[in-house]
């Protein structure tokens, strides 16, 4: 596989998350409302269409270059494509909202058409530019016929065109260059309803950039002499991170989900699941357990949510095994995964006597010279590779539960949000955020006796 390959393979999975979300059927009242990521509505569009804001955008660095340097931008996104159904009756056709041929059912649906965008080059010294992108609308008829050749039917699959402009400017900023891109839906007619709103949108937009004679510099581990310049960089519905195989710095996906640098698909991931990052795992079990009708409804619903419930119910036990998760470390090199099974010759890897001397519901951890244990109050600020999830709790109040040790020697605090109202039934059920000690500030008076 090549590296733009890989690089695509990243930005497809961006691309349809959230595509169609299990069950996989067009009744699921989770699926009346789709597209959860990356829409660039109509700028026209009246308050009752309920469109999403027409742009995003964001900013990344580039490292300084030697010699002449371009980006060239690849923009990806969705084009929505109505699916409606027509049966054939006294010789007319007559729109349907499904319609069962040979005992298969046929549904009129939303589907989506892939759109890539690949422009030219762009010199890095003659920005800004901004580029006008146009998708031309289609419609596309497809007769129904049964067994014995009767044209019973037909499929039309409509699209609107649709309009955008995408600009990339530059400036100089501590030495490094920002680049700031964003892409607009410029979608020139009043739109009024919901469903107009969502034909004339962009669906799961990203941009890649692929830099050619500079390199990209990461904004969520820059380099100390890049971290300036880095802070100042601002981001509006996505956010910049490398991607392509770890060490490499000359893609940045714009990309409307939050990801880490350097982005993969799991090795033991069996194919496309759409659903909104649910674990493959638990997602297939849960489509095996599925009614024979259910499975023919999510089959009609979409071609993608087919191949789902084949791929599901095809499924070996030895790749259903594979599903069951891999330790890998986030901080990893170029290295193949350590998987659930490893050798550590004679010495044990966990020793149950040391659990004797461990009570979280007691023991405690210093920090800033504050005894923090259970019931103790912090305050929290997110730092270690923090999550979307973390970076809503920063600064917030917490109430610890319990001071905890892994097997590697770490510590770590369990939590429940003081103002959080379900405080206390997560308390009960178990259910806590965890945090390294450094991430804590001591909201209590008390110090220990060495520092006092």
């Amino acid at each position: 596989m090549s590296g733009l390959d890989h690089v695509r393979a990243i930005a497809d999975a961006v691309l349809y998350e959230g595509y169609l979300l299990y069950p996989y059927r067009a009744s699921s009242s989770k699926n009346q409302s789709r597209w959860q990521f990356g829409v660039l509505g109509p700028p026209r569009a009246s308050a009752a269409s309920f469109a999403e804001e027409p742009n995003l955008s964001f900013q990344c660095l580039l490292a300084p270059a030697t010699g002449a340097a371009t980006v060239s931008p690849h923009l990806r996104f969705l084009q929505l494509q109505v699916r409606s159904v027509e049966q054939c009756v006294d010789g007319d056709f007559v729109p349907v909202a499904e319609m069962v041929v040979d005992g298969l059912s046929v549904l009129s649906w939303e589907e989506a058409v892939e759109c890539e965008v690949a422009l030219s080059p762009y010199d890095v010294g003659g920005l800004p530019v901004v580029t006008a992108v146009e998708i031309p609308g289609g419609e596309e008829v497809e007769p129904v016929v049964d067994a014995s050749g009767v044209v019973v039917g037909r499929i039309l699959r409509r699209r609107s065109p649709l309009r955008a402009d995408l600009s990339v400017g530059a400036e100089h900023d501590d030495g490094f260059t920002r680049l700031s891109v964003a892409v607009t839906n410029t979608h020139p007619d009043e739109v009024h309803g919901k469903d107009d709103a969502i034909r004339s949108s962009m669906i799961g937009t990203h941009v890649l950039l692929v830099a050619d004679g500079v390199e990209f510099v990461s904004l969520l581990e820059p380099p100390e002499a890049a971290a300036g310049a880095a802070g100042r960089c601002t981001q509006r519905r996505c956010f910049p991170v490398l991607v392509g195989s770890v060490g490499s710095s000359d893609v940045v996906m714009g990309s409307p989900i939050i990801l880490y640098d350097h982005p993969e698909i799991a090795e033991e991931s069996a194919g496309a699941l759409f659903d909104s990052t649910e674990i493959d795992e638990i997602l297939t079990l849960r489509v095996m357990t599925m009614t024979d009708a259910e499975k023919a409804e999510a089959r009609a619903t979409d071609p993608r949510a087919a191949a789902i419930i084949d791929r599901c119910d095809q499924m070996s036990p030895e790749t259903l095994r594979d599903l069951h998760g891999v330790l890998r470390d986030p901080h990893r090199v170029a290295t193949p995964a350590v998987g659930a099974e490893f050798d550590t010759g004679d010495v044990p890897w966990w020793d149950p006597a040391a659990d004797e001397s461990v009570r979280p519901d007691t023991d405690s951890v210093v920090i800033d010279g504050v005894s923090v244990a259970r019931g103790s109050l912090v305050r929290v600020h997110p730092s270690r590779r923090a999550d979307a999830q973390d970076l809503f709790f920063a600064d917030q109040v917490a109430r610890v539960t319990a001071v905890l040790s892994d097997v590697d020697g770490s510590t770590h605090v369990a939590l429940v949000l003081v103002d959080d109202p379900a405080a206390d039934l997560h308390e009960e059920a178990g259910r806590f955020f965890y945090f390294a000690p450094d991430e804590l500030e001591p909201l209590d008076q008390a110090r220990e006796e060495s520092h006092s």
